[in-house]
């Protein structure tokens, strides 16, 4: 059992350390929304929906993306358009409304598009899949849920964490100047994943 849990546990760390458009997506509003207690619809988001592919890969429901290539398609091809849209808004967003009271994203945009760059991200769907729900298969019963249990675990904290450390962020950058720089750069960062998108798109076509 111990063993299980430590694999999941570094196991989800490996997969979940990589700067990608969720990760980005995560600390951006941690550093952006004007209040701390703002930034918690997209953790919450971003851990559910992590939970959820965890639960799906280990139960082998999610192996369907991989053998229905119209499915897989269509994923991606949603993913890309996402991806692309939440890049141009946090490029044009307003570190100005940090010194505001109205909120910088607003709660109902916040968990769409926690759950596109989270559901609609082929390259972590299959990372969950091939990584996560491969390894679970060598483990059963509790072994089995502990690994689950440990995976989801280190989302959800990660996901606090990152929304933490972006509030410290921002919250020493009165002025909006370092919080711009750090838009232009999450906004940079989510273009390029779509790119790796749209080439794999191309390869599925």
């Amino acid at each position: 059992m111990v063993a299980a849990i430590l694999h999941g546990i570094i196991l989800a760390f490996g997969l979940i350390l990589p700067l990608g458009a969720q990760n980005v997506f995560v600390f951006n509003q941690g550093a952006s929304q004007p209040k701390f207690r703002n930034a918690i619809p997209v953790i919450i988001t971003a851990s559910v929906c992590d939970t959820l592919l965890i639960v799906m890969a280990v139960l082998g429901v999610s192996m369907l993306v991989l053998t229905v290539p119209v499915l897989q398609t269509v994923i991606f091809l949603i993913g890309l358009l996402f991806l692309l849209y939440i890049g141009w808004s946090i490029w044009n967003s307003d570190p100005v409304s940090m010194t505001q009271k109205k909120e910088a994203m607003s709660i109902k945009k916040q968990i769409i598009f926690a759950m596109s760059v989270s559901l609609l991200n082929p390259h972590a769907i299959l990372d969950t899949i091939g990584v996560i729900g491969t390894s679970s298969l060598s483990y059963h019963g509790l072994e089995k849920t502990g690994f689950t249990v440990a995976c989801i675990t280190v989302s959800w904290i990660w996901f606090l964490g990152l929304a933490i450390v972006g509030r410290i962020v921002g919250s020493l950058d009165s002025k909006g100047t370092f919080i711009k720089i750090i838009n232009k750069v999450s906004a940079i960062i989510i273009w390029i994943v779509a790119v790796y998108i749209a080439s794999q798109l191309l390869n599925i076509v």
